[in-house]
């Protein structure tokens, strides 16, 4: 037989509640929820530039009539409308649509450039150039930057609405050159955004002269 001594019992009662103890805080660690590491998917990773676009030429079939203008200068008269905004960039773009012009065989007295604030009131000039009917198209040069405040979207929107809404009202081509860009660095890479708009321009203007004297020919 084994001898107890007075006490034990007290002390093998202490040691088992010890052991419960220990026994349910692993089973409540156990119980907690494990943090799960945040999902990456492929719309949380940039896109590069380049890929943003799909790649080919429009395919279009031989047996239709096809109306396509080519971007040429020759003896068009061109408006250029500026924002000043945004100076830095929009020099830039403007230097790339004067550069374009000149490679096109625009001529320096057929161009004109009508500077406004900013690119709010690029719809505005470019409805008032387009009235004149002294120009075969508009080219508008600008630049908005993402800001902390939703000025960013309200200005970018009315810019594009309203140039779009200039073209259509008066059926001269009006190109939208405004860049609308999260910082300046953005801004800074797309400048040829300015060549891009005249040659847009041009060939839009040369389709709607052929389309005219296709009409006066039947």
């Amino acid at each position: 037989m084994t001898e107890q001594w007075p006490g034990n019992e007290q002390e093998e009662s202490d040691v088992v509640e010890v052991e419960d103890d220990r026994l349910e805080d692993e089973e409540r660690v156990h119980e907690l929820p494990l943090e799960e590491e945040p999902l990456i998917t492929d719309e949380d990773t940039p896109v590069p530039a380049a890929e943003q676009h799909a790649g080919g030429r429009l395919d279009i079939p031989d047996d239709v009539d096809v109306i396509e203008g080519v971007p040429e200068g020759g003896r068009r008269s061109v408006a250029v409308v500026a924002a000043r905004f945004n100076g830095e960039i929009t020099t830039r773009l403007l230097e790339s649509a004067l550069a374009e012009l000149d490679r096109l065989g625009v001529r320096r007295e057929s161009v004109a450039v009508m500077p406004v604030p900013g690119a709010f009131e690029l719809p505005l000039a470019a409805m008032a150039l387009a009235k004149t009917r002294r120009y075969a198209c508009i080219v508008a040069l600008g630049c908005v930057v993402r800001g902390e405040t939703p000025h960013f979207e309200y200005v970018a929107s009315e810019a594009a609405s309203g140039l779009q809404l200039a073209a259509l009202e008066t059926g001269v081509p009006v190109a939208f050159g405004v860049l609308t860009v999260d910082s300046v660095e953005q801004a800074e890479v797309r400048i040829d955004k300015g060549a891009e708009a005249v040659r847009t321009a041009l060939e839009m203007a040369d389709a709607f002269a052929q389309l005219r004297a296709a009409a006066s020919a039947r």
